[in-house]
This record gives structure tokens, sequence and C-alpha cells, in this order.
């Protein structure tokens, strides 16, 4: 089931992101707007485009949250990854992903005050990162 979903979603993610769907719902609704006279703006003229963009709506809100779940485990992996290639990179970064966000804002504030209190520090880390910049 859980592939089935990730295979649906990641293909309604990409046919929703292209302009030509965009397209498709502004046509549809100019179709609506410009129908309104002939339904003389009736309840139910508001009704089928209210339902139908309600239901597109919520619909959309699991697509896009699995996209962005798959987006974020997958940079998460990259980036533990690059952690452990760097000889002097700090490992006890990985899966800090999974902290509370208190927990993740103290180390944060502590790295911060690290930095502060040893520049030579500070240096180290810039010159990892033009090594790795040179990398590309």
């Amino acid at each position: 089931m859980e592939r089935f979903f990730t295979r649906v979603a990641s293909a309604v993610s990409r046919y929703t992101g292209q302009p030509i769907t965009f397209m498709v719902a502004l046509a549809i609704v100019l179709i609506w707007g410009i129908s309104g006279p002939i339904f003389k703006w009736s309840d139910t003229w508001q009704l089928v485009i209210n339902t139908g963009t309600t239901i597109v709506t919520f619909l959309m809100v699991f697509v896009i949250q699995n996209a962005q779940n798959r987006d974020a485990s997958a940079v998460q992996v990259k980036l533990d990854e690059l952690l452990r290639s760097i000889a002097d990179a700090r490992d006890s970064f990985i899966g800090i992903e999974h902290l509370t966000d208190q927990e993740i804002c103290e180390i944060r504030e502590r790295l911060e005050r690290d930095l502060a209190e040893h520049p030579d520090r500070a240096q180290a880390v810039n010159q990892q990162l033009g090594r790795l910049i040179k990398r590309r």
C-alpha cells in the first residue's frame, strides 16, 4: 500500500507541477466564471466550484506532504553521509533531526557559542567548506 501511494503521489506531484496543469485549472475557473450569468449566479453554480476546489485542495495536502517528507528524508541521508565523509566533522550531529525543536535549538546555541569562543574552530570549518566547494 505504501509503495502504491508513493508511486501515485509522485505521479500526481509531477503532473500537477506542470504549466499545462495550471492552464487547465485556470481554464476551468474561467469557464466557471463565464458561466455565472447562464446559471444566474445560483447557489448550485457556486457550490460546484467550492466543492471541486475543496476536494482538490484536501487531496493535494497529502500529496504535497508526501513529496516534502521524501525530499527531507533524502536530504538528511545525504547530509549524514557528508558528515561521515569529513574527517573533522562532528558526527554527533548525525540523526539530530529526530530530536525535539528545543533540543535542536540548544545544540545550535552551543555550536554558535563554541564557534564564537574559539574562532580557530570557525576557521577550520570554513576551510573544510572551501575544500568541499572545490571538489565540485
